[in-house]
């Protein structure tokens, strides 16, 4: 089943052999996004030992007790920096919350930056040494995966290929180190549990890059409505479509709807770590339907601009964090 959704080599687009495999390449990544919104990428030139060291650190954090972990969450603050604690976000139009704990790693700038106003101070916990430096260090580092991942994107649709360079240098994009509690108590209540843990849902921002997984559940809804799993192999990291690409490109990428189940028996006992990326454009960058992207066959669908940060705002309500 997982064969289904693509995994691409993308030392194919930064290392080429040749012109024709880079061309081949953006072609091949371009495609699978307009059929899934999701693919996997590897050769992706993140040392595992720098994943494993953030695993590690926000293993650590979230095995503190809840008094702690409370000291890190910022009543009315959206989760956008910091502790979110369990049972908080819901996926929009759900009625069930997610079964889910997380931290919001933001980037960082300047006090005097012109985005200070909706992009707040990170929180460090005190608690736990080498949070910062290796949840920052792999921050860079899939920010810097995901601009060549947008560079590929926009030769496909026909943009110069550094065009997301200036718009998204400054993005309040999110890295968020996420647990799934094991689910406890006997077979019987277990088995009359809801199979979610996290709802089916789109994501908001640009691209998502999700960095190993503890365990299998995430799962993509296909075009024929079908349920598809896709657990990537350990070099692997999952790229999938948000909404606001989606937005941008009249839905010639579209944003797929995934969740996250329970996986079957006894492996719900277990608990389930994710770290995903979520690359946003800068707060101020207009997302207006690319003329490239309007066709006959695809008018524009959204004829009003918005800003990103407005955007945000909007999807923030929806799931609860506002």
């Amino acid at each position: 089943m997982t064969s289904r959704i693509p995994t691409l080599d993308i030392r194919r687009f930064v290392e080429p052999s040749s012109p024709a495999d880079r061309d081949a390449f953006v072609a091949e990544l371009g495609a699978a996004y307009r059929q899934w919104g999701f693919a996997g990428i590897r050769n992706h030139g993140i040392e595992q030992a720098r994943i494993d060291a953030a695993y590690d650190a926000f293993q650590r954090f979230f095995a503190l007790p809840e008094e702690t972990k409370l000291k890190y969450h910022v009543p009315g603050g959206g989760g956008a920096r910091g502790y979110t604690p369990f049972g908080v976000e819901t996926a929009k139009d759900s009625k069930h919350f997610d079964l889910k704990e997380f931290w919001h790693i933001g980037r960082e700038i300047a006090d005097d930056s012109q985005y200070r106003g909706v992009m707040p101070p990170n929180l460090w916990p005190d608690e736990v040494p080498g949070f910062r430096e290796h949840g920052y260090g792999l921050y860079q580092a899939l920010d810097q995966l995901g601009a060549r991942v947008l560079s590929a994107l926009a030769l496909h649709i026909g943009l110069p290929e550094d065009w997301f360079a200036d718009k998204t240098d400054s993005g309040n994009s999110i890295l968020r180190p996420i647990h799934y509690p094991p689910i406890t108590g006997d077979a019987a209540s277990i088995e009359n549990l809801p199979n979610v843990r996290a709802g089916a849902h789109e994501d908001i921002n640009l691209i998502t890059l999700l960095v190993g997984a503890s365990a299998a559940g995430l799962e993509v809804k296909s075009r024929q409505g079908e349920w598809v799993p896709f657990t990537s192999d350990a070099d692997t990291i999952v790229v999938n479509i948000g909404d606001m690409l989606q937005r941008l490109t009249n839905h010639v990428y579209p944003s797929t709807t995934h969740r996250v189940v329970n996986p079957p028996g006894d492996l719900a006992r277990q608990p389930r770590y994710s770290v995903p990326f979520f690359l946003h454009p800068n707060p101020d960058f207009l997302i207006d339907v690319l003329p490239s992207c309007v066709s006959a066959d695809n008018p524009s669908r959204y004829p009003e601009p918005i800003t990103a940060q407005g955007y945000l705002e909007e999807r923030l309500r929806e799931i609860k964090l506002k």
